[in-house]
């Protein structure tokens, strides 16, 4: 798809969407697709806890190894409801990995501090005010030629108030677009790269070596969900840089929209997390937003993310 620079202004003035790309009115809220065949869940109790995405599951005990039925059943949970909770599961970082791997292969990322081993990222943090991926939504590692598919985080230290975690579902953000924005995106690529990401808070000759490991890659403003077939808004403020093809100015106004749309309520769910709690994402379908709010009190968790395809 060609995309002339002259485009993002006059779809943005012709919808009449406010300058910070947010719209008032009544959304389309449509949880799965509209040919979705949904079915009563028979091996555990599912909770929602927001309209179209967040669902807690009750009744699962992640430390034992998932049968092929209960794999199936969360799988087709997962597709649904976008991100999954479960309380006070306590896992150790071998069953943290266990659980994750009956998804895929676990991603490895040399950027980031390990924990318990080189495919567990640890997030040790006392100092609420040192910036990190916190108070930023994004989904993880779009930089790679094949993002992550999911990831698994568990809470093992939380401070008495504060550093919830939000998740948006990029399906419902890009429902509800104007078709004039849909008409311009649905073709469009966008470059991805880490260092806009990672400069936040990693000193530039740190980053040096990782450049030719990581290049920047291009992947759809719009691409589609292998497991639900929904068209997925899947640019982020982290690490898109530009939309190919486009002036950089008409770019940057047309990116500064669509990041946008993840700050709509109507698309989100928050979760306010204890210690053991695990939370399981869809990263093909979500961006997530980690609040920032709790210093001086520590906050640990721990993730492991699963290896990805190549978005489409």
């Amino acid at each position: 798809m060609t995309v002339t620079a002259s485009a993002p202004a006059v779809f943005l003035r012709e919808a009449r969407v406010p300058g910070d790309g947010i719209h008032e009115g009544r959304r389309v809220l449509r949880r799965v697709p509209e040919d979705w065949q949904e079915r009563p869940y028979e091996l555990f109790r599912l909770v929602p806890r927001a309209r179209t995405i967040g669902a807690e599951i009750l009744g699962v005990d992640l430390s034992r190894p998932l049968t092929a039925a209960l794999r199936a059943e969360l799988d087709r949970a997962l597709l649904e409801w976008k991100v999954l909770f479960f309380r006070a599961q306590h896992l150790t970082s071998d069953q943290q990995r266990a659980f994750a791997r009956g998804w895929g292969g676990l991603e490895t990322n040399p950027l980031l501090a390990t924990g318990a081993g080189e495919d567990i990222v640890r997030f040790d943090k006392s100092d609420a005010a040192a910036p990190t991926f916190e108070n930023v939504w994004h989904a993880d590692v779009t930089f790679r030629e094949r993002p992550a598919l999911g990831a698994v985080l568990q809470l093992r230290e939380v401070p008495p108030s504060g550093g919830d975690t939000l998740w948006a579902d990029m399906a419902a953000a890009y429902d509800n677009l104007p078709r004039e924005v849909k008409d311009r995106i649905d073709g469009a690529r966008a470059v991805h790269d880490f260092i806009p990401g990672f400069a936040r808070f990693t000193p530039p000759e740190r980053l040096a070596p990782f450049q030719e490991m990581f290049p920047p890659v291009e992947h759809p403003v719009v691409r589609t969900h292998p497991g639900t077939g929904r068209r997925t808004l899947f640019v982020n403020a982290s690490f898109t840089t530009r939309v190919v093809g486009m002036d950089r100015d008409e770019s940057d106004r047309l990116l500064r929209f669509l990041f946008q749309q993840a700050h709509v309520p109507e698309y989100q769910v928050r979760f306010r997390w204890e210690p053991g709690d695990i939370a399981f994402w869809d990263n093909r379908a979500t961006q997530h937003y980690a609040v920032n709010d709790y210093g001086p009190h520590r906050r640990v968790a721990e993730r492991v993310a699963i290896v990805g395809d190549r978005p489409y």
